[in-house]
């Protein structure tokens, strides 16, 4: 039994979408509700990881600068060595403890993420590899039925079932031999007498040949006739039934691409979505602090994070629904990073802060009170000037 990504998106997060589908009949609504409901539940989490980034952020140069001590103190005694490190760990925390609540999230937000990109929002691909045979070799093939893996197909709102595709005599052809690709759900009840129950909906699976044309016929109904010896590909479409529907400034949640492929228009609902994914990127770099760095390469790296993460979208395309979802997503780690950088730091992360700025203040001397806002606290430079008042 799958208790994967799969497990996750049939079990959790399609009775969560079809929950609040009922409530409003929007799916453009629902991803929205969807998002804000995983998201607050992994809040806790999310919360660790940014609180963790933020006091390793502050103890990095003194940890850095101990460690180093310790290094060149106790080079000859490994033990030693290892035991103070072991201290400092003790004292300021491990960096890698604030991957944890990260490696947690990871599975639930791929399946998050991978239900946004099936059915009902977006068309649902099947590929199916064959292998032709030359008729002296059709003696040679022994069937044995081909099953795809299974995909959560909505045949109308709020009903979906499992469907995988069927080679009842395998997935070797001699030239000559037809077969018929069948969908059936993983119970085993034909897809065909599914469309029969549901007649307003289209859901009728499209085919095309993406390798070794040549070498194979396909009718519209999946009955393929092998031609030529050689493999081939088959690619079998079923249509997502809210990817043609609009939300707000969407025009069609399941629409790819920030270009039109058949008339070369801009998709400017596309186009908008990836900008503000990428505005939104930055904001959340600034407040978390990771857009700033002494250290001038990695400062131009940081700038262009933004532009190269939203940038990929253009070229490697995803749904307008998934957009939607990760611009929701970051508009909720942004206000959940303002939140929590506007905490107390602990008390001994206090007085290093406090510290640091005594030093820079000796340094500024009186040109200047030398207090420089953290990335984390936004405004501390304020406070302290009303201080100094």
């Amino acid at each position: 039994m799958d208790f994967g990504v799969g497990f996750l998106s049939n079990n959790v997060m399609l009775p969560i979408l079809d929950f609040f589908y009922g409530i409003v009949p929007s799916y453009g609504l629902a991803i929205v509700a969807l998002t804000l409901v995983i998201r607050f539940a992994l809040y806790p989490l999310s919360a660790g990881q940014i609180r963790s980034m933020r006091r390793m952020r502050v103890v990095q140069p003194v940890m850095q600068k101990r460690m180093k001590e310790i290094q060149e103190r106790y080079k000859d005694d490994p033990s030693k060595q290892q035991e103070e490190m072991g201290k400092v760990y003790k004292e300021f925390g491990n960096p890698l403890s604030g991957c944890f609540p990260l490696l947690v999230q990871m599975p639930i937000l791929f399946a998050l993420f991978a239900t946004l990109r099936g059915s009902p929002f977006s068309d649902v691909p099947y590929n199916i590899n064959l292998q032709i045979l030359p008729e002296e070799q059709i003696a040679q093939i022994q069937p044995q039925a081909f099953t795809s893996p299974p995909h959560n197909i909505y045949v109308a709102d709020k009903v979906h079932f499992p469907v995988a595709a069927v080679l009842p005599g395998g997935s070797k052809l001699g030239v000559g031999e037809k077969t018929r690709i069948d969908f059936q759900t993983v119970s085993g009840k034909p897809f065909r007498e599914i469309q029969v129950d549901y007649p307003d909906v289209d859901v009728a699976p499209t085919w095309t040949v993406t390798k070794g044309e040549d070498r194979v016929r396909i009718t519209e109904d999946g009955v393929i006739e092998a031609l030529q010896p050689g493999d081939v590909t088959i690619q079998g479409n079923v249509p997502g039934i809210a990817a043609n529907k609009g939300f707000l400034f969407i025009n069609a949640l399941g629409r790819v691409g920030a270009v039109d492929k058949e008339t070369g228009a801009i998709n400017w609902d596309i186009v908008g979505m990836v900008l503000f994914f990428g505005i939104s990127l930055y904001v959340n770099q600034l407040l978390s602090g990771q857009g700033s760095s002494s250290n001038p390469q990695q400062a131009t790296v940081n700038k262009l994070t933004p532009v190269l993460f939203s940038g990929m979208f253009l070229f490697f395309p995803l749904p307008a629904g998934v957009l939607m979802y990760m611009s929701i997503a970051n508009i909720f780690q942004t206000l959940q990073t303002f939140i929590l950088s506007r905490e107390p730091l602990p008390e001994n992360l206090q007085k290093i802060v406090d510290e640091e700025e005594r030093k820079s203040g000796a340094v500024a001397g009186a040109g200047g009170d030398g207090r420089e806002a953290l990335p984390f606290e936004p405004g501390r430079k304020k406070k302290a000037a009303q201080g100094n008042d």
